[in-house]
């Protein structure tokens, strides 16, 4: 599902305290019409307070919610919860116990005839044809939390708000309930809010995603642009394993441990910056004697190291390799690249993937050429503004051994620049992340959904 760019949710500048802690700071945010956008972020970042305010069951010190074009709270006597068309699915269900399927999913609704029909449509929507007079006890937890899905849904609410709904399911279980709820709501078009704790839920049922942090959102983007550009170091170690190698801006690209990338980066050379890699970007080799001797940083051979982990996760192995310079790099390889523990590898990134790279902590946050008049963020809200990032983006081509030549960068779509961030998306914020200082536009391919983040 997409939004059709007419925001149904817009926040602006929300506080919550709760005595001397700050559980909301100043967020901005938009959701559009038919969207499903996903906050998600640590224990303690403000992600439910957010979603309880825009419930209407928290009020705000300060700010401003408007829902469907109406101010609801900010803007004198905030509108009740009942009164501001919203469904709300609570992390432990809150199911009557003594009422059937039926009864619960009807409840809230007039009575006559169209509570009825209501009732059996929605029944149909969630699969539980056959089970309308059983008991919430009687029920599987899938089972439980359909019901509540159906409850919410039945009033015809323009707003769905969920709180980590899938939290009290077994793993199996939250993955099969998952995909149904994504297909409920991409059947219904409702505009959704989802808050989770867990990144792989994030990256899979979001249009967009907001990462929060300390009551803050870092970035709000596509699942794609939070997980291979992100804004900020939080952001891209959140979202999934990560390393931040440090690396120096050289003429034509970046040298780091692992080889140099060939990129404009819009960068005076000498600047130091990070380089996000991430397990599926790295290729591991056995050593034999000339690539062990080539070991060390910066080489055009990539490092060297000793495999350290390894763990199976379906068809792949996750490695866990430290480098003779001490760095530790995730590698994520089919199940055919079987290395024990102790094997000495070489270590790379595979040609052609592009990599994503970040300011060094005490460089100026700016990425590219620091043009002062390169594109503010939106007007509309869409792009969340924070912490400075100054991130981009560089081809993958990594310089291969002696006598090899470059390897080519990866082709790729053009993309805007962005808000501090060098891989921006487009004007609604796909990927636009929180930063002070002008973007680069640069060269990245497109990406799918992950499931094995």
């Amino acid at each position: 599902m997409k939004g059709d760019g007419t925001p149904v949710i817009r926040c602006r500048g929300l506080v919550k305290r709760f005595g001397s802690t700050e559980a909301v700071a100043g967020l901005d945010l938009d959701v559009d019409r038919g969207e499903v956008l996903v906050l998600v972020g640590p224990s303690g970042c403000g992600k439910t307070t957010t979603l309880r305010l825009i419930a209407g069951f928290e009020n705000p010190d300060a700010g401003r919610i408007e829902l469907a074009g109406r101010t609801v709270a900010g803007g004198g006597r905030p509108v009740p919860p009942e009164a501001r068309r919203v469904g709300f699915v609570f992390q432990e269900y809150a199911l009557f116990p003594h009422l059937t399927v039926a009864q619960n999913i009807a409840f809230g609704l007039p009575r006559g005839p169209e509570r009825r029909r209501r009732v059996r449509e929605m029944v149909e929507l969630v699969r539980l044809e056959g089970l309308e007079d059983r008991y919430p006890h009687e029920l599987s937890g899938g089972q439980q939390q359909r019901v509540a899905l159906a409850r919410a849904l039945a009033p015809r609410p323009e707003i769905l708000l969920l709180d980590e709904p899938f939290s009290n399911l077994d793993a199996d279980l939250r993955q099969q309930v998952r995909e149904e709820v994504r297909e409920i709501l991409r059947r219904t078009g409702i505009t959704a809010v989802l808050v989770t704790h867990d990144r792989r839920e994030a990256l899979n049922l979001g249009d967009r995603v907001a990462v929060m942090h300390r009551g803050r959102i870092e970035q709000v983007g596509t699942p794609e642009a939070v997980y291979y550009r992100p804004a900020t170091p939080f952001v891209a170690e959140f979202m999934g394993p990560a390393t931040l190698l440090e690396g120096r801006v050289e003429p034509g690209g970046i040298a780091t441990e692992l080889g140099f990338f060939r990129q404009g980066v819009g960068l005076a050379p000498g600047t130091r910056v990070r380089v996000l890699v991430r397990p599926d970007d790295v290729a591991l080799r056995p050593c034999d004697g000339a690539t062990a001797a080539a070991r060390g940083a910066g080489t055009g051979a990539g490092a060297v190291g000793v495999i350290t982990g390894r763990e199976r996760r379906d068809g792949y192995y996750h490695y866990r390799v430290r480098l003779d310079s001490g760095t530790v790099v995730g590698s994520e390889l089919v199940h055919v690249h079987d290395y024990p523990v102790g094997t000495r590898v070489r270590v790379t990134v595979h040609a052609g993937h592009p990599l994503h790279w970040l300011p060094a902590e005490d460089e100026p946050a700016a990425g590219g050429a620091g043009d002062p008049a390169a594109p503010a963020p939106s007007p509309h809200g869409r792009v969340t503004v924070g912490a400075g990032s100054g991130a981009g983006a560089l081809g993958g081509g990594c310089r291969g051994p002696a006598g090899t030549g470059p390897s080519p960068a990866a082709p790729g779509r053009k993309e805007a620049p962005g808000a501090g961030r060098g891989a921006a998306g487009d004007a609604r914020g796909d990927g636009a992340g929180a930063g002070t200082g002008p973007g680069t536009g640069t060269t990245a391919v497109a990406t799918g959904r992950r499931d094995r983040a």
